[in-house]
């Protein structure tokens, strides 16, 4: 069984309503939900919500591995966790232990349902976690005026140089019996998933929305 997690809040403080506010003519959460429907391993969707305005407008998308999960409010607070509506659905729904579980995040629109199924098929060959990340080739430095990732005496072309794998916010993979031992998205023994480039971008504030949708127009 493999199983993908969407927490959608509908109090977003950054950018109201974010994850149904319109990107590229769809709602925002369309397109990693659309990602994961056209996947060929994932089995269903939990979207875990707490307005009936979303689960109408998702209704629509029509997509049938789409059940729906009513977040508890001490849970869809601005303070309240990922891990805690995670642990919340898993409380309440006996699945597998053994089942993969997916957090999908819905401000990650440029996710690619063949990576989802590349990072399914990465953590159960390796019997591992799923982290997805994007190559960053930055040169970054410390506060103490110190590089992290290069020596300046030996400044790397940028075709020569390997960067840093940046996690991207987009995917994590487990399995159920890991995530309630450790209540985390992610433990042990964990691997991590180059993703596309635009995935670097989530949507946090206006401008990603701006730099997010040209991205997608383009390609």
């Amino acid at each position: 069984m493999v199983s993908v997690f969407m927490p959608l809040r509908s109090g977003s403080k950054s950018i109201t309503n974010k994850n149904i506010k319109l990107f590229n003519g769809k709602p925002l959460c369309y397109w990693a939900l659309k990602a994961c429907q056209d996947s060929n391993l994932i089995n269903e969707i939990i979207v875990a919500i707490d307005s009936k305005k979303y689960k109408n407008i998702i209704s629509n998308f029509k997509f049938d591995k789409i059940n729906f999960y009513n977040r508890k409010p001490v849970n869809s607070k601005d303070i309240s966790s990922t891990e805690s509506v995670i642990l919340e659905y898993l409380s309440t729904n006996t699945l597998p232990f053994d089942s993969i579980f997916i957090l999908v995040q819905a401000t990650s629109p440029h996710i690619k349902s063949i990576e989802l199924d590349e990072m399914i098929l990465k953590s159960q060959s390796k019997n591992k976690d799923i982290v997805s990340c994007v190559r960053l080739k930055r040169f970054i430095w410390g506060e103490n005026g110190v590089p992290i990732n290069y020596n300046i005496n030996k400044r790397p072309r940028r075709q020569d140089f390997e960067g840093l794998l940046v996690e991207n916010g987009a995917v994590y993979i487990s399995r159920v019996k890991k995530i309630i031992e450790s209540n985390c998205r992610v433990s042990g023994r964990i691997s991590l998933y180059e993703m596309n480039e635009n995935s670097f971008f989530e949507i946090d504030e206006d401008q990603d929305f701006l730099i997010s949708e040209l991205l997608m127009k383009r390609f």
